[in-house]
């Protein structure tokens, strides 16, 4: 089995990791596009050709299915990728956890890029998911660019400032955009009260390598027999995980495996 996952960046790294456990022997292709970034402030018709650039190389490796493990290229660029592959490569798009959040009947933080925080798509899944639950969305301006490019000191300083746009209160924090996954427990330290219970964090990772499963009619199988290889594309060149990527739990587990044996 192959699966393959495209982002503009490294935030595709939680979902590759979480295949992964899935299915230990699943051949992954990452396809990023580096030499593009960043996605946020292109026009919806820039971002959507991209994508479609990324999401060709990736194809070209014959995957069983492909992962947009990215919110912003699942919002403008979806359906065009799926008329571009689909039925032949099934095409599965991340889409923030807030119904699963609001589950639990809140108050709900989502963390959010400044183009997602208000944008009617966002509303949309707030009033189709969360109605009735207390929502405040938070902008976290700079932190998927801090993740990207391993900044320390960047990450900290976003997480703060966000930390301090959440209530006090929240009980659940959704993670609405791929790069934040890869610090979740910074962002669950910054937003712990003192003597109260941490948040529940809601990212998209284990549901949609769960999807992808399912779409190609697989079952996850921990102890699968053999480990899967991994191919690295970026901008369409094939090289090995990017340095930033190591810096990351996700990434250094997937080429310990990927080369182990």
């Amino acid at each position: 089995m192959k699966i393959a996952l495209m982002d503009s960046g490294i935030g595709l790294l939680a979902a590759a990791a979480a295949v992964r456990h899935l299915r230990p022997d699943a051949d992954l292709v990452l396809s990023s596009d580096p030499d593009g970034m960043p996605w946020g402030p292109r026009t919806p018709e820039d971002l959507t050709e991209r994508a479609l650039a990324v999401c060709e190389a990736a194809a070209a490796h014959r995957p069983d299915a492909l992962i947009i493990a990215c919110n912003t290229a699942s919002v403008h660029a979806l359906p065009a990728v799926r008329a571009l592959l689909e039925p032949e490569i099934p095409v599965i798009g991340t889409v923030p956890a807030i119904k699963p959040a609001a589950a639990g009947g809140g108050p709900v933080a989502i963390w959010a890029t400044p183009a997602t925080t208000g944008s009617p798509y966002q509303r949309g899944l707030i009033r189709d998911f969360a109605a009735g639950v207390d929502v405040t969305e938070v902008p976290c301006p700079g932190l998927a660019d801090a993740v990207q490019w391993a900044d320390e000191d960047a990450i900290d300083r976003a997480v703060a400032a966000a930390a301090a746009l959440t209530p006090r209160d929240v009980r659940a924090v959704v993670l609405g955009c791929t790069h934040y996954e890869l610090v979740a427990e910074r962002i669950r330290a910054a937003v712990r009260q003192p003597g109260a219970e941490p948040p529940v964090l809601h990212g998209s990772a284990g549901a949609v390598a769960a999807q992808a499963l399912r779409r190609t009619g697989e079952r996850a199988q921990a102890a699968a027999g053999g480990r899967g290889s991994l191919t690295v594309l970026l901008s369409g060149r094939e090289e090995t995980l990017p340095q930033a990527a190591l810096t990351y739990a996700e990434g250094r587990e997937l080429q310990a495996v990927s080369h182990a044996g």
